[in-house]
């Protein structure tokens, strides 16, 4: 059974001790120190490890970042060892994937850490939270690692449905915040329900989590499936436990989180919200997005806030987002190509994949790639799909490179298919949310494709495995 954290606080403490987390006692400016180390991290070699502040001027709490920052943070987070390897972190994923659905516990309010403290008067966020800017022309205090829990207005006790996902948050005072509900997002299935009766949509906003839930919260999987569920099989079984909301008792949530704000979306209103710098390493620029009005907060004890850098790939956010964007992708293809071997979408979210895949027959690598660009997520976020042969990994690039290189006619296997859905905040989409697809075959031809020369590959010499344990022997 992997090792698994109640809260990010058991989490921190395997990271100090595996060398994963810095401490910085010295007192900091919020702007722009914290969002200067997040990109020093980010831009650090290796395996750049968890920063916590200690001291920051202007507040009394403490801020945490990158948490999520590295592959070996990654891989100590499924309570694996650090030294884990991307596809060996890929294809332990899938393993744990089919463990769904593992049924949450629900534990009572005074066994509940996030119940500690409850502020129900004079809210101020500002005295809760250490806020800042994250990159300098953003258009204000953002949140960026919150797990927001939204229930179906239309079928409220249905728990499948009640979702929890990762949007931006822009406090706008200090009682309310911008969030932004993207149309391919759930909570914006959720929120027309709502405003369609011109009704509050409660939501209960959940920071600093065991890493799983934050995981499973920027995840993209099925409308009716279950992030708190997904989170147990991600923890190889063992489930997550929960706590009702105190103002919502249809919603649910991490009993061990640092802070809960919980509150409603104010129907049919919208405020400009924005700039932020993205994911995609720009700013989005400012949208009109709805509010939310916070009524209620509860808090453990000296709260830490748990927030993370985003810039130019990659940042802590690329690699939240690696490895639950590529396995959910992989499992749906799966199911109906079964020559699928392994699948590569860790790029910006997915807006480039790279399927390794045996073709059964002539023009395969194009079919699996339309399938790919058919799914609920690759729809709107992927726009190029690279696809190699079965024996290219295509988690190493030099590898996809040397298959591009060397199995590419562009004018035959390069596809442009135009005017299809498209991601708003990617900043080459015109119109917003429009897109054009391109399609990368580098797959060996197959009958009745024609193969006007064909080639046989290298093969390792005999012993290489034997002189690769060898070597590593040698090195430690």
């Amino acid at each position: 059974m992997a090792k698994v954290y109640e809260g990010l606080r058991e989490f921190l403490q395997t990271l100090e001790e595996e060398g994963q987390l810095v401490r910085v006692k010295d007192e900091v400016m919020p702007e722009p120190d914290i969002g200067a180390a997040g990109r020093a991290a980010a831009n650090m070699k290796g395996n750049a490890p968890a920063i916590l502040f200690e001291k920051i001027k202007g507040y009394k709490g403490k801020v945490v970042t990158n948490v999520h920052g590295s592959w070996a943070n990654h891989a100590l987070m499924m309570g694996m060892q650090k030294d884990a390897t991307t596809k060996e972190q890929f294809f332990e994923l899938n393993r744990r994937w089919d463990k769904y659905p593992v049924e949450p516990e629900v534990v009572a309010r005074e066994d509940a850490p996030c119940k500690e403290n409850v502020v129900d008067e004079n809210i101020n966020l500002f005295e809760i939270l250490p806020l800042y800017r994250i990159n300098d022309q953003d258009g204000g205090f953002f949140i960026s690692k919150a797990s927001v829990v939204s229930g179906e207005p239309d079928d409220p006790e249905n728990l499948d449905k009640m979702n929890v996902g990762t949007y931006r948050i822009q406090v706008k005072d200090v009682d309310r915040i911008g969030i932004q509900a993207l149309a391919m997002h759930d909570i914006a299935v959720q929120l027309e329900q709502a405003e369609r009766k011109n009704e509050k949509l409660r939501v209960a906003i959940a920071l600093g989590n065991d890493p799983i839930i934050t995981f499973m919260a920027s995840t993209p999987i099925a409308h009716d499936q279950s992030e708190y569920k997904f989170a147990g099989a991600l923890r190889d079984g063992v489930p997550v436990k929960l706590v009702k909301a105190d103002k919502a008792e249809h919603l649910y949530v991490p009993a061990s989180a640092e802070v809960i704000l919980e509150g409603y979306i104010e129907p049919r209103v919208r405020e400009c919200e924005g700039p932020f710098g993205e994911f995609p390493g720009s700013y989005s620029g400012a949208r009109n997005q709805c509010v939310v009005k916070i009524d209620h907060i509860t808090h453990r004890t000296d709260p830490i806030f748990e927030n993370l850098y985003l810039g130019i790939p990659w940042t802590e956010i690329d690699y939240l987002m690696a490895l639950n964007t590529s396995v959910p992708l992989y499992k749906q293809i799966k199911e109906g190509f079964p020559e699928l071997v392994a699948l590569n979408a860790m790029y910006m979210h997915g807006h480039v994949a790279i399927i390794s895949t045996k073709c059964r027959y002539g023009g395969y690598g194009k079919g699996i790639a339309f399938r790919l660009l058919s799914t609920p997520h690759g729809m709107p976020y992927t726009k190029v799909v690279i696809v190699v042969d079965e024996y290219v990994d295509p988690f190493n690039l030099e590898q996809v490179m040397w298959a591009i290189a060397s199995r590419v006619k562009p004018d035959k296997d390069v596809a442009i298919i135009p005017n299809c859905p498209g991601m708003p905040l990617d900043p080459s989409s015109n119109p917003a949310g429009m897109h054009t697809k391109m399609i990368i075959d580098a797959t060996t031809p197959v009958a009745p494709e024609p193969n006007p020369r064909s080639v046989e590959l290298l093969e390792p010499p005999v012993g290489t495995e034997k002189w690769e344990e060898i070597l590593r022997d040698l090195m430690k």
